[in-house]
Formats: C-alpha cells, sequence, structure tokens
C-alpha cells in the first residue's frame, strides 16, 4: 500500500490535533474523571480507529486491513498490560487523582515520540538488512518468556536508578504543589514528584517500545500501517486508564496471554527471515522454503488468545480476590494519603470503594477473607482507613457507611 506525503501530513495533523484537544479540554484543568466520562471518551477513541482501520481495509484492500487490525489490537493489549506498571509508578509516587491524567497523557505524548523513532528506525533496518527479523524475532521470544516469570511491583516502582541519581543531584520536594514541575522551597528552586514522576514514566515508555516495535513489524512492514496502529493504541490510553484501573489487578493471566502472543510473532519473524534469507552461514545465503505464517492467521490467533485469557482472568475467583485484595490496599492508602486529593466527595468515593472491595472479599468465602488476615499490615492499613472515616463522620464531613470493622469476622 503506497501512502503519499500528502496522506502522511494529513494523519500527522490529526493525531496531533486529538492530542491538542485531549490536552486543551480535559487535562488542562485538573480533575479526577468520572466512571462515565471516561466510558464515553474510551468507545469515541476505539471508534475512530476501528473507522479508520475500515477506511485502510477499503482503499488499501483485504491485506493491508487484515494487518491494521491485527498490528491495532496487538498493541492496544501490550498497552493495557503497560497500564499496571503506570499504575504502580503512580502509585509509588503518590501522584494526587486529580493530576494523574497530565502524567498519562505525557507518558503518552513521549511514547508516541520515541515509537515513531523506532518505527522509522526499525523501517530503515529491515529494508537495508534482512537479518534483522531474526533480531527483532529473538527479542520477542525473549521477552515472552520473561513474561512468564513472577515480578512484584517492587521492580516497576518510581525509585529506580534514574530517579535516585536525580535526587541526589537536584534540590527536590516530598510534596506536590499543584500539577508544578518546580516550586519553591526552602527558599530555593526545587523540583517536585510531578517532573520525577514523568521522568520514570518517559523512562518506562522507552522500554516498552522495545518490546511492542518488534511486535508490530512481525505483523506488517508497511511503515505507514505500522505507524497508525501504534499511534491509535495509544490514543484514548489516558481514558482506558481511568475505566479499568480497578480492574488491572484481576487480568491475572493477561500476561500469559500477551507471553503466548509474542512467542507466535517472534516465530512468525523467524520464519519470515528464513524465507528471505540472506545470512551466509545460514544454507549458504539461500532462501530457506518454509511455511510463512498469514496475516489472517496471525489475527485470528490474537484475538483468540486475548479473548481466552481475558474471560478466563474475569472469571476466576483467585483473580477476583487478588483484584479485589490489591484495590482495597490502594484505596486505603489513597484514603489516608492527605495529598492525594482535596475533593472531599472523591475522597468519599475512595472510601466507598474500599467498602465495595471488602464486601467482595467476605462473598468469595472464607479462603480469601483468611488471606487478608494473613497480612497484618494490610489488616491494619484497613482499619486505619475505616478509624479515620469514622472521625469524619463524627465532624459531619463523611457519611456512615456500614459495619464498625472493615473486615467483619462473620
Amino acid at each position: 500500500m503506497e501512502v503519499s506525503p500528502l496522506v502522511w501530513g494529513l494523519t500527522v495533523a490529526a493525531i496531533v490535533g486529538l492530542l491538542l484537544f485531549d490536552f486543551v479540554f480535559h487535562v488542562r484543568k485538573a480533575h479526577a474523571p468520572t466512571l462515565s466520562e471516561a466510558a464515553r471518551w474510551s468507545a469515541l477513541y476505539v471508534g475512530l480507529a476501528l473507522l479508520f482501520g475500515v477506511g485502510v481495509l477499503v482503499l488499501g484492500g483485504t491485506q493491508a486491513g487484515s494487518e491494521y487490525f491485527a498490528g491495532y489490537v496487538t498493541e492496544k493489549a501490550l498497552s493495557v498490560d503497560n497500564l499496571f506498571v503506570f499504575l504502580i509508578i503512580m502509585t509509588s509516587f503518590r501522584v494526587p487523582r486529580e493530576d494523574q491524567q497530565k502524567v498519562l497523557l505525557f507518558g503518552i505524548v513521549f511514547s508516541l515520540i520515541a515509537r515513531t523513532g523506532f518505527i522509522f528506525l526499525g523501517a530503515a533496518l529491515i529494508n537495508s538488512f534482512a537479518w534483522v527479523f531474526y533480531i527483532f524475532g529473538l527479542i520477542l521470544l525473549i521477552t515472552a518468556g520473561n513474561m512468564l516469570k513472577p515480578e512484584g511491583e517492587e521492580s516497576h516502582a518510581g525509585d529506580n536508578v534514574v530517579i535516585r541519581l536525580a535526587r541526589r543531584v537536584f534540590h527536590t520536594t516530598d510534596f506536590y504543589d499543584g500539577d508544578k514541575l518546580f516550586t519553591q522551597h526552602e527558599g530555593r528552586r526545587a523540583m517536585t514528584p510531578m517532573l520525577l514522576v514523568m521522568v520514570a514514566i518517559g523512562g518506562t515508555d522507552l522500554l516498552f517500545a522495545l518490546d511492542s516495535i518488534p511486535a508490530i513489524f512481525g505483523l506488517t512492514q508497511n511503515t505507514y500501517i505500522v505507524f497508525t496502529a501504534t499511534a491509535f493504541s495509544l490514543l484514548g490510553l489516558r481514558q482506558l486508564f481511568f475505566l479499568i484501573d480497578g480492574l488491572l489487578d484481576r487480568l491475572i493471566y493477561l500476561s500469559y496471554g500477551l507471553s503466548a502472543i509474542l512467542a507466535f510473532i517472534g516465530v512468525k519473524l523467524v520464519l519470515h527471515a528464513l524465507h528471505e534469507n540472506n545470512v551466509p552461514f545460514i544454507n549458504n545465503g539461500e532462501p530457506v522454503p518454509v511455511v510463512e505464517i498469514s496475516t489472517g492467521l496471525s489475527l485470528g490467533v490474537i484475538l483468540g488468545v486475548l479473548v481466552v485469557t481475558v474471560a478466563a482472568s474475569m472469571l476466576s475467583p483467585a483473580g477476583k480476590a487478588k483484584n479485589a485484595i490489591a484495590n482495597a490496599r490502594r484505596h486505603a492508602m489513597s484514603y489516608l494519603d492527605s495529598e492525594y486529593t482535596a475533593d472531599p466527595a472523591e475522597r468519599e468515593r475512595i472510601f466507598r470503594l474500599l467498602l465495595e472491595e471488602r464486601d467482595l472479599i467476605v462473598a468469595l468465602g472464607p479462603k480469601y477473607k483468611q488471606k487478608v488476615r494473613d497480612e497484618p499490615e494490610l489488616v491494619d492499613l484497613l482499619e486505619r482507613a475505616r478509624g479515620s472515616h469514622d472521625a469524619a463522620v463524627e465532624r459531619g464531613e463523611a457519611e456512615p457507611a456500614g459495619p464498625r470493622k472493615i473486615l467483619p469476622s462473620a
């Protein structure tokens, strides 16, 4: 599919316009988006991506359309996995709820810039050196294996080498000053945690690009399709975060599904590399007669794996329990953190969510309730949140809610 410079220019202008619209009308004024707001705008961006795909299908043909949709679905799935890491980073930095949108939009813009650079670099390498397919395939197979390893939240926390160095070299504060990147502290200009969390998100985005770009090049080598599928998978990611942030921990099998998808695409890349082989020490530099995996089959496998892993995660009692416990911990920490939000209504919303997670844990039965009791630090955190809310009720700042104990014995 040939794309003229005019179409390239219009596409880039449209994507930049959508990002500017997002900033001016949604992010510039700090606020915590409601569930309905996040749902509406997530649906709009997904609709735009699907509509664009239909346009590619009509104007570029079945092959181009299939490649776009396979790339978009793969990149979107990887983006959801990335959201979990973003959540961990923002939790470790205690980013106020109202300012999380700005951090996410920065991450999306930085990610789009970084991935665009990798896309054109990857396209140049592929056009010049066929052996790059072997490298991309190997990267994906290694990544697939790494995704199967258990990984704690600590590995993604914001206290990485760059952040520790920044704290040591520059004057930084431990508190936020709205959404400012710099503030005055102790008579000096100082960096706020807002700038540090953006650095952490940006550094993480670079690592994500090393996985996602080889993955989509395994599905299509058309640079325009690679760029647009990647861009549309990132647009709307901010809204999606607020739509599913309470469900991220529930997707306990998503990493297995993504691992299978990346391994599949890695094998597809290696087969394609063998088919196009010109490496001297492989078959004397001659192409190897192997079966190549079609784009249609790739799209079917990707969709099938995602449907199975998401369904299994959502129906699994273990997934429900893990999600409820993680959310209860997160909500309790947010409620007790005086900097998390200045909006009393938002604090009440957080506490109601905490009680909903409590009710879910109780409903799952004694096994999972005991799992909470086996974590004394978590129980103490939940009880402190309940005590803080009771004090707010006595002051007339909150409404009474449920039993006195956060985790009743019966």
